[in-house]
This record gives structure tokens, C-alpha cells and sequence, in this order.
């Protein structure tokens, strides 16, 4: 640039309509260049190395990296953790419940056990010992375990099934005992195992005296020492000597039932003692009034005789 091509800046004045000239020579020019060229280059150099290190910053170290990784494993190991808690709480849980299915179940299987030793069950139709027969063809497929939901449903559901059964079964054994207590205490059949009626209920001649005189039971004959058995279950509430019966045993049988087995050799039983239909009481003999082994046997209903006869006669219920 020559001299004579100096430039003029021509600065007015924002008042007055004033200016000025400023003469810039190419020196000048060639400084003022040359000093925004270098504030442009060391912004640009001042940006690079915000950038580079902007980016070294998004890079993590390996260490780092790996501390990360630890981190998240730890986090999903304390998870994995409280999922194993809860499914071992579950697992408690269903076991427990199966604990006590398995203690319904052996009370069940105790009720039906008493069925079938009490007659109300053939023992060939059931057997309670062994579990229930099951099978089928298979399919062919593989088939899915059960999920935990599903299980629990299922055990919901044999819960209230087995409830349902109990209940059905708890009625049945209240009948059945019920059953074998009126059986126990129905007053029927003879009090001997062997032997004959020798003399009958009602007026008779006394064997001692010829006299007409009043016989309240009936005599069975039979072999000395014979078994004497009750005729119905009840409660013995008299065992010893008694005045022209000799050796007596007397059994209450309720609602107002009494029978008696007198003359015996030897008692067997006890006040008090609670004795089963065909339980041997006592052994047949001759003491007290009579004239030879027998058994005189009488029935008293409310304080009044009754004619024994119509209950040896009795059906078994």
C-alpha cells in the first residue's frame, strides 16, 4: 500500500452533527489485522481445548468403569436377594399349609379306618392305608409346571374340599356312635352262651315248698362255671351276696333298664365298673336259694319286673 493510499476514518459525533477524521496509514492497518487475527486464533485454540477436554471428560477410566459395573452388580444382587426372601416366605408358607393338609388328611384317614373296623365301610371297598388309585393315558406333551398363584389356588381349593369332607365325616362318625350306642345299650338276647330255660316268668310252684308263689325272672340251666354274659352295655351297680339270690350282679342300662343275673359261682365284675354287650359279668353256679347251676335272670324297667323273655326273643338291632 503506497502512501498516498492512506485511508481516513471520518468519525461523527452523535451531537451537534460534529466529526472527525482519523487517518490510518498501512502500518496501522497491517497491526489491526494482525491483532484480530490473533484473538480469532486463540479463541479457536481456546475452544479446541475446551472441547477436547469436554470429551476426555465424557470418556471414563477403567477404573471407573469398572467401580460402575460393581455398583450396578451389587444393586442387582441385593434384589435378587429380597426375591429369593420372598419366594422362600412363599415356599414356608405352602409348606405349612401342606403340614396341616397332611394332619387333616391322617385324621380322615383315622375316621375311615373307624368305619371300616366299625362294619359302616367294607373293608374290600376301602382301604385307607394305601392311597387312591389314579391314572389315564398320556397325551404326549410335556406339559408346564405349575406357578406359584396356581398352586396356591390349588391348595385353596383341596383346603375347602377336605373342610367340606370333615364336615360331612364328623356327622357321619356322630351318627355311626350314636348308632353303636343304641346298638350297645339295646337289651336283647340270652345271658348265657350255652344252656336251656329251665323255669319261666310269671306264677310257678316253689321248688322248695310246692307253694304258688311268684317267679320275677327266668331260670337258664347250664354247665357249673359257665360264662354269664350282659345282655346290654351298662354301668354295674351292685356285685356281691344278696339274700335268697345268692351271689348277684345287677347292671343299669338307662332310660330306666336293669337287668340281673343271680345264683352266680363267681362275680367278675365291679360297683361301678361300665361293662359292653356280651362282656362276662360272672360264672354260672348254685348259691343262695336254688337247686342246682343256673342263672336266674330278670329285667326291671322303672322299679317294675317285666317278662325277660321278650327281650331274649329280641332281635338284634
Amino acid at each position: 500500500m503506497k502512501p498516498e493510499d492512506d485511508m481516513n476514518i471520518i468519525l461523527v459525533g452523535k451531537h451537534h452533527g460534529k466529526s472527525r477524521v482519523l487517518a490510518i496509514n498501512s502500518s496501522l492497518a497491517v497491526g489491526l489485522f494482525l491483532l484480530v487475527l490473533s484473538v480469532l486464533v486463540a479463541a479457536g485454540w481456546a475452544g479446541y481445548q475446551m472441547a477436547v477436554q469436554r470429551a476426555e471428560a465424557r470418556v471414563p477410566s477403567n477404573s471407573e468403569l469398572v467401580a460402575g459395573w460393581q455398583q450396578i452388580l451389587a444393586q442387582q444382587k441385593a434384589e435378587l436377594a429380597v426375591i429369593e426372601e420372598n419366594v422362600q416366605q412363599q415356599v414356608d408358607a405352602l409348606t405349612l399349609r401342606l403340614g396341616e393338609i397332611q394332619g387333616r388328611l391322617l385324621r380322615l384317614d383315622a375316621l375311615g379306618q373307624r368305619f371300616v373296623e366299625s362294619g359302616l365301610v367294607a373293608s374290600d371297598e376301602f382301604d385307607f392305608e394305601q392311597p387312591a388309585a389314579v391314572g389315564g393315558p398320556e397325551d404326549g406333551l410335556s406339559g408346564d409346571s405349575f406357578s406359584a398363584p396356581e398352586l396356591t389356588r390349588m391348595i385353596e381349593e383341596m383346603e375347602r374340599r377336605i373342610e367340606d369332607r370333615e364336615q360331612q365325616l364328623r356327622l357321619l362318625d356322630q351318627v355311626a356312635s350314636r348308632q353303636k350306642l343304641e346298638d350297645e345299650l339295646y337289651l336283647e338276647g340270652r345271658p348265657i352262651t350255652w344252656g336251656w330255660l329251665s323255669s319261666r316268668y310269671g306264677y310257678r310252684s316253689d321248688p322248695f315248698t310246692g307253694k304258688r308263689t311268684w317267679h320275677a325272672g327266668v331260670d337258664l340251666a347250664g354247665k357249673d362255671g359257665s360264662n354269664i354274659i350282659s345282655v346290654a352295655g351298662g354301668v354295674v351297680t351292685y356285685a356281691g351276696e344278696r339274700y335268697g339270690y345268692g351271689n348277684l350282679v345287677e347292671i343299669d342300662h338307662g332310660d330306666g333298664l336293669v337287668s340281673r343275673y343271680a345264683h352266680c359261682k363267681t362275680v367278675k365284675v365291679q360297683v361301678g365298673d361300665i361293662v359292653q354287650k356280651g362282656q362276662v359279668v360272672a360264672l354260672m353256679g348254685s348259691t343262695g336259694r336254688s337247686t342246682g347251676p343256673h342263672v336266674h335272670f330278670e329285667v326291671i324297667r322303672n322299679g317294675k319286673s317285666e317278662n325277660p323273655e321278650t327281650y331274649i326273643k329280641r332281635a338284634s338291632r
